[in-house]
């Protein structure tokens, strides 16, 4: 069956993705540029994603979408897994937001342009005015009413494992009082892991937890935060990938 399944990817699953790839930038791009970017800058990758994850016919299976309200703006926050949790996230989460990622992926061809005409936030580490100017524009993302989606842990995990999460995200929440979702992703790590390069087929699902609202204001808050928000996630976690591994790139 993984042979058969290896032959799909590669004859069928892979030129669709790369056309849909390309599709959905374009789009993206012309969109963003003559109307709505709060509409093309979400819309044409769910789609995408959706068709990515229906074409390599991975199942998905979503729980806890009743947990958050369409009106409110959110910090999601979710565990790392693999290359497929922008899929997962993008494609089911139901939910208008932009991301906050590497600012290396915006040197991906057509798809970083796309990223940045839809908003989305680059992180800027390589000094302290630049990781002022990205905190400042995710600041701006969320007054305008808009969601954000974080991973804390800021890299893919190598094992499975969560590992240390960064508290920036939290910050974030705190200063403007905004409530922290947990998003729970299992499933990406077991289709590509960060060291694979063909994928497995294998079942996705992802769990929108109860938001974490602030408690108080300040680094107490944070830290409350950001540890309880730890916890949840990893509870709906397989019982194989609990417990805290640290990446070698954090």
């Amino acid at each position: 069956m993984k042979f058969f399944y290896i032959i799909y990817q590669v004859c069928i699953g892979l030129p669709i993705f790369l056309i849909t790839t390309i599709l959905t930038a374009l789009i993206t791009m012309i969109g963003c540029h003559l109307g709505n970017g709060h509409f093309w800058g979400y819309y044409p990758g769910k789609i995408w994603s959706q068709i990515t994850c229906y074409t390599l016919l991975l199942p998905i299976k979503v729980e806890g979408r009743e947990n958050i309200d369409k009106n409110q703006s959110y910090v999601f926050v979710a565990n790392h897994q693999g290359s497929f949790d922008i899929f997962l996230i993008y494609g089911f989460l139901g939910r208008n937001f932009k991301w906050m990622m590497k600012k290396s992926l915006r040197k991906i061809p057509f798809v970083g342009k796309a990223c940045e005409s839809a908003g989305f936030i680059f992180v800027d580490k390589s000094g302290p005015r630049k990781i002022h100017e990205t905190i400042e524009q995710a600041f701006h993302v969320l007054k305008d009413g808009t969601s954000l989606v974080v991973f804390p842990e800021g890299a893919r995990t190598f094992t499975g494992h969560m590992g240390i999460f960064r508290k920036g995200a939290f910050q974030l929440a705190d200063e403007l009082q905004l409530p922290v979702v947990p998003l729970t992703i299992d499933g990406s790590f077991n289709i590509l892991p960060r060291t694979g390069k063909l994928l497995s087929w294998h079942p996705m699902k992802l769990t929108i937890h109860k938001p974490i609202f602030p408690k108080s204001k300040g680094t107490e808050n944070i830290k409350e935060t950001l540890e309880e928000s730890y916890k949840v996630i990893e509870s709906a976690l397989p019982e194989e990938y609990k417990g805290k591994v640290d990446n070698p790139d954090q």
